[in-house]
């Protein structure tokens, strides 16, 4: 299954790129988690992208209409039905 998120900011720096998905971490320092954002939440995706055997990967330009675009591929699996209920 392939999933693309894509928004329409002013992107992501390229020295920043190989970052984002650290714990943390964050593009603006700037920004306070009062103004929004712990830099955690892609660490997280990708730790559970990672559990389940997938890849993600991130495509930004700074200032073009494209913004960012998140790309996750994660497989799918055949899934056996066990009953588990007993009386």
């Amino acid at each position: 299954a392939i999933l693309t998120v894509r928004d329409t900011g002013v992107g992501i720096p390229e020295q920043s790129l190989e970052h984002i998905f650290e714990r943390f971490y964050r593009v603006d320092k700037a920004r306070s988690r009062q103004s929004g954002g712990s830099g955690l939440g892609l660490a997280i995706v990708r730790d559970m992208v990672n559990r389940n055997r997938g890849s993600i990967r991130v495509e930004s330009r700074i200032d073009e209409p494209s913004g960012t675009t998140f790309t996750l591929e994660l497989p799918i699996f055949d899934v056996e039905e066990v009953d588990t209920w007993e009386e």
